[in-house]
């Protein structure tokens, strides 16, 4: 009897427990039927034109059913014309001005062609693209109506990770589609997008959501869902949204002058990994390493150095590189600002003044290189061999460089050093040949980490090479 008890009050325990916990999850009914009006369908199309050959090829003579192809595409022999398809994508998008003006993704509208908006009301529009960036994957459109509804724009800034976020879109062409999760990171970097400090989230994302709001649980809209990241194509639980602060300056831009003008400082930069942080006396691994300084560009006028480590730029933290482009590319062109810089185990700061991104701007040089003129010198667990004259040119180097011929054991295979490589500094002073190399090697301390710039595929890229004990 006593069991009996104790079993139908746990049991009662339980379920007077059930709702009390839920009454702590949130409502998002109030948020979908209030927004959901002002998120838009978006689809455009484009007409391409497919020849004959394309459409319907010759088929050989005595082919097997060749009857019958020909009863139900003509005969041989017989012209018909190119034939005509329609091309389209589809996406989401959402109302920020009453009077027509909507924001969206570059890639949903990138096709061209007739671009038709459709509302939750079934009231359906042609849309006129005000601009469009591709860096951003923000772009801009324009239908003609008026007091139509809008969204609020908030902060992304003031989101926590753990937050929960709601968003409206069409995946699939399933118009107003509500999905929610929580924030799992903020800043995130992509590889393709440098300039964009994603915010990522767990928020179901599937074709056609792209362009719709991103809202936090105040209904305002702090972010445009971009992409997705996927191995099947389908969501996988990584979704990832451009901040809105980012989207609304850009939108300006294209509404102002119909292009996007972004900061530049001209660097080549790559993370600082614990490794490194130990060859450059750092306690921690933080900041952008400058890996090359670009020629006329902000950073070589204001003296920066390959080897530097950018800390702080105009008073804003770098705690990692991928952080440093978009705080860069925010930065109003022609700003003078201050660059807190680590240079030889000391903190200095570098005015610099930023200037506009160029459209061709090179990243980096790469070429066929010849056979090693002589015979390689082995150091550290790899073999050793000098440049030419115009391979250096060819790379843009100076004086300096000497190439890894063949990785044959450790330090160097540790390290992550290829076959191929070019390197230029060591422990930060340059490398001309390969027994100026053998003398920097000798004269470095046995136990600890050097610092090593390459050139790999024409990319600098600095490598933490330990030095064996003797």
């Amino acid at each position: 009897m006593k069991t009996y008890r104790w079993f139908f009050l746990a049991t009662l325990l339980i379920a007077l427990s059930v709702p009390a916990s839920a009454r702590h999850l949130p409502d998002f009914v109030p948020l979908a039927e209030k927004y959901s009006p002002a998120v838009v369908n978006i689809s455009s199309s484009r007409e391409r034109v497919v020849s004959e050959s394309e459409a319907m090829p010759e088929l050989p003579e005595g082919m097997p059913f060749g009857d019958l192809f020909e009863r139900f595409f003509g005969e041989r022999g017989e012209r018909r014309g190119p034939e005509r398809f329609e091309r389209g994508s589809m996406g989401s998008g959402f109302i920020y001005t009453a009077d027509g003006y909507i924001l969206t993704n570059h890639h949903v509208i990138e096709n061209g062609g007739e671009i038709v908006v459709r509302l939750s009301d079934r009231r359906v529009y042609t849309a006129e693209v005000i601009g469009s960036d591709p860096q951003s994957d923000v772009a801009v459109l324009k239908i003609d109506a008026q007091n139509l509804p809008t969204l609020r724009l908030g902060s992304s800034e003031s989101l926590k990770v753990g937050e929960w976020v709601l968003a409206i879109g069409s995946p699939f062409g399933f118009d107003h589609s509500v999905t929610a999760g929580i924030v799992s990171a903020k800043g995130r970097s992509l590889p393709s997008d440098n300039y964009v400090p994603f915010i990522q989230t767990d928020v179901a994302i599937n074709p056609g959501n792209s362009g719709g709001p991103l809202f936090n649980l105040d209904g305002e809209v702090v972010g445009i869902n971009s992409q997705i990241y996927s191995r099947t194509g389908g969501f996988m639980g990584l979704s990832f949204a451009i901040p809105i602060e980012m989207a609304v300056e850009v939108a300006e831009q294209l509404r102002e002058t119909g292009t996007v003008t972004r900061g530049w400082l001209g660097v080549l930069i790559q993370e600082v990994t614990r490794e490194l942080a130990d060859s450059f006396g750092m306690t921690r691994p933080t900041g952008a390493l400058v890996a090359q300084v670009q020629p006329n560009s902000p950073a070589e006028k204001a003296g920066f150095r390959t080897g530097d480590v950018i800390l702080r730029f105009n008073g804003i933290e770098v705690p990692r590189s991928s952080a440093l482009p978009p705080i860069v590319g925010r930065t109003p062109v022609g700003s003078e600002v201050g660059v807190d810089v680590l240079r030889d185990d000391q903190e200095i700061v570098i005015g610099v003044t930023i200037e506009a991104l160029p459209e061709d701007i090179a990243m980096g040089r790469s070429g066929r290189q010849p056979a090693p003129p002589v015979r390689p010198q082995s150091l550290l667990g790899m073999q050793i061999e000098p440049l030419s004259a115009d391979e250096r040119s060819a790379l843009g180097l100076g004086e300096e460089g000497v190439r890894v011929a063949e990785v044959t054991g450790n330090p160097a295979r540790a390290a992550g050093i290829r076959a191929g490589d070019v390197i230029v500094q060591f422990g930060g002073d340059p490398v001309a040949s390969p027994d100026a190399f053998r003398q920097k090697v000798e004269e470095a301390s046995a136990g600890r980490s050097v610092p090593v710039l390459v050139h790999r595929e024409g990319t600098p890229v600095f490598i933490a090479l330990r030095i064996p004990n003797q």
